[in-house]
């Protein structure tokens, strides 16, 4: 008897997928697809910092750079207990012990930015403080959900005029959308291309060096949509 029961379940189902897509087949429709982009200018910039100790003249401590480091960002207007993090702090004990030559240590920060001009000014007073090892580690817009949203629409709306724009002439008019697929790529922050590049300022006199105002790679984002009209009379 359960047989029976689960036979009759199943036939059930499969007639009515079945007649689903037979239904959905026998209606005319039209299908169009759209893409729609825009550049933006990234309005999150992070600089990856790295201070050693063997960078230093005199092989300052890395406490002592780090205090210099802070003071001269807070005199850039950077607020420290939000933009600046600790990423990895190391020491190099195992060479020690294997080498018996002194302890190095060296400290990794991420610095959040938000425009190329301030960026410019943190790299040349890195360079006066002589921390050379600093590079663009990534970039990000951050309303990039808006931004995206806001494509989308726009590329629903430009499927549509297509559409409308391949039946006028033939009479006929665009009905309701009976299915929409979404086929943009996901956003991801970039991340720099050649992360060891580091990012310098020109060799000149530091008492001379005007800041730069870095423009950076706008980014690109775009979206795209496929839609299904029905079509009417």
């Amino acid at each position: 008897m359960k047989k029976i029961v689960v036979t009759f379940i199943l036939t059930f189902v499969l007639t009515s997928v079945m007649g689903q897509s037979k239904n959905f087949l026998d209606i005319p429709y039209l299908e169009t697809s759209a893409r729609v982009d825009t550049l933006v200018t990234p309005d999150k910039i992070y600089l990856n910092i790295t201070i050693k100790e063997k960078d230093s003249k005199g092989k300052k401590s890395v406490e002592e750079q780090e205090n210099k480091m802070a003071q001269s960002l807070k005199a850039l207007g950077i607020d420290l207990d939000k933009q600046l993090v600790i990423k990895d702090l190391s020491s190099n004990f195992k060479k020690y012990f294997l080498r018996q030559k002194d302890i190095l240590k060296s400290k990794q920060y991420s610095l959040e930015l938000y425009d190329g001009q301030t960026a410019g000014k943190v790299m040349v007073a890195l360079e006066r403080l002589n921390i050379a090892n600093a590079y663009l580690e990534k970039t990000e817009y951050s309303k990039m959900d808006e931004l995206e949203l806001e494509l989308k629409s726009r590329a629903v709306k430009k499927a549509k005029k297509k559409a409308e724009a391949l039946t006028a002439p033939l009479g006929q008019s665009v009905g309701a959308a009976i299915h929409i697929l979404d086929t943009s790529t996901p956003y991801y922050p970039r991340y720099n291309q050649a992360p060891r590049m580091q990012m310098k300022t020109m060799e000149m006199d530091m008492a001379e060096a005007e800041p730069l105002d870095i423009g950076f790679e706008k980014i690109k984002v775009e979206t795209s949509v496929n839609i299904k009209f029905a079509l009417s009379e």
